[in-house]
C-alpha cells in the first residue's frame, strides 16, 4: 500500500517566525474538525467499510463463497482520527493506487512502493515553510535511518491516516508534549513493535532514565526529542536523533536562561526576526521549568538584599571587635 505523510517528527514543533505566521494564515490547517465534511466521504467509506473494522467479509466471485476474516491490526483505521488528521481532505485513492477501488484487492498491490514525503512535499511552494528537504537530510544522519533496510521510514512515526500537527501555544503546550512523546513511545514502550527493527533486549524506560530526577514530571512536561536530537533552528522539528550515549544529561542545558536545548519552550513572534525570547506565559502554564522562569530583576534584588544582610552582619562583627 502507498502512504502519504508529513515528515514532522516527532513531532514536535520548534516554531520559527515564518512557520508560526503561516499556520495562522493557512485555513487548510485550521479547519474546524467537527464541521469539516470531506468531499470524498462516500468514496472513502468504501475503504472504511472494511478497514475500520476488526473483521471483514466479501463474496469471492470465483468460488461463489462468502469470505470472512480478521483484519490485520496494522490495517485497521479510525474514521475519527483520519478526519482529524492533516490529510482529512484527501481521497484514499489520492495516495493509494486506483486499483484499490476494486475488491478484493489484487494480492500484488501489497507490494506497491510507498510514497515518501518528498514525493509530494519536495519542491512544493505551499510546503516550503516546513523545509522537508532539510528534514530529510537530518533524518539521514539519524540513528533511525540505519534501520531503513528493516523497513523503518517516515510512516513508522507519522501514520498518514492519523498524523496531525499539534500547535504550540499557551493553551496546548502540555497536550503537545504528550502527543509528541506518544510518537516515540509507540515503538520504545511497545516491545513487540520495537523488536521488528532492533535486536536489542527489552528496555524499561524508567530504568534507562534512572539518572533523571523527578522522572514523571519530566516525562509529562518535556518532549523526548529535547534531549535525544541535535538542535537545528532552521527546521520546525529536529530529526537528527542522536545515539543513546549522546543524549543530554546536563540539567543546565535546560535549567538556565540561555539554554540551547530549550528550543521547544521558546516562542518566537514574527516581529522578532529570528531573535529567540522566553515567553513565561507559555512556559509556566502547567510546566515545571525552574531555570527558564528566572527573572533577572528579581535576581538582582535578591543579591542586593543578601549583600545588605552580609554588610549589616559585617558591621556588627566589626563593632564587637572594636568594643573588645
Amino acid at each position: 500500500m502507498r502512504y502519504l505523510s508529513f515528515s514532522l517528527p516527532l513531532l514536535i514543533l520548534n516554531f520559527f517566525p515564518s512557520a508560526s505566521y503561516a499556520f495562522e494564515k493557512n485555513e487548510a490547517f485550521l479547519q474546524d474538525t467537527i464541521l469539516f465534511v470531506s468531499p470524498y466521504k462516500e468514496d472513502n467509506e468504501l475503504c472504511f467499510k472494511c478497514h475500520a473494522e476488526k473483521k471483514y467479509e466479501y463474496m469471492n466471485e470465483t468460488s461463489g463463497k462468502q469470505v470472512k476474516a480478521a483484519m490485520h491490526p496494522g490495517d485497521i483505521l479510525s474514521r475519527d482520527k483520519f478526519y482529524a488528521s492533516n490529510h482529512k481532505g484527501f481521497s484514499c485513492t489520492d495516495c493509494h493506487s486506483s486499483q484499490f477501488q476494486s475488491f478484493p484487492h489484487p494480492e500484488e498491490l501489497k507490494k506497491e512502493p510507498h510514497f515518501n514525503c518528498l514525493d509530494c512535499h519536495g519542491g512544493d511552494a505551499a510546503s516550503a515553510v516546513f523545509k522537508f528537504e532539510e528534514i530529510d537530510r537530518e533524518f539521514r544522519k539519524s540513528v533511525h535511518f540505519r534501520l531503513e533496510e528493516q523497513g523503518f521510514n517516515c510512516w513508522e512515526c507519522h501514520d498518514p491516516h492519523s498524523y496531525r500537527l499539534s500547535f504550540r501555544n499557551s493553551k496546548d503546550m502540555k497536550e503537545t508534549v504528550l502527543y509528541d512523546n506518544s510518537i516515540c513511545l509507540g515503538c520504545h514502550a511497545d516491545y513487540d513493535r520495537f523488536k521488528q527493527f532492533s535486536d536489542r533486549g527489552k528496555i524499561k524506560l524508567s530504568k534507562a532514565h534512572k539518572w533523571l530526577p523527578h522522572q514523571s514530571i519530566h516525562f509529562e512536561s518535556v518532549r523526548c526529542i529535547e534531549c535525544h536530537t541535535k538542535v537545528n533552528e532552521n527546521i520546525l522539528v529536529p530529526h537528527y536523533v542522536m545515539p543513546e550515549e549522546a543524549a543530554v544529561r546536563d540539567c543546565r542545558k535546560c535549567h538556565t536562561g540561555n539554554a540551547d536545548t530549550m528550543t521547544s519552550l521558546l516562542t518566537i513572534k514574527p516581529t522578532d526576526k529570528g531573535n529567540r525570547k522566553f515567553d513565561n506565559t507559555v512556559i509556566i502554564n502547567g510546566l515545571n521549568i525552574i531555570g527558564a522562569n528566572r527573572n533577572k530583576y528579581l535576581d538582582n534584588i535578591i543579591l542586593i538584599f543578601f549583600a545588605g544582610i552580609m554588610t549589616i552582619i559585617g558591621v556588627h562583627i566589626l563593632f564587637r571587635v572594636i568594643r573588645k
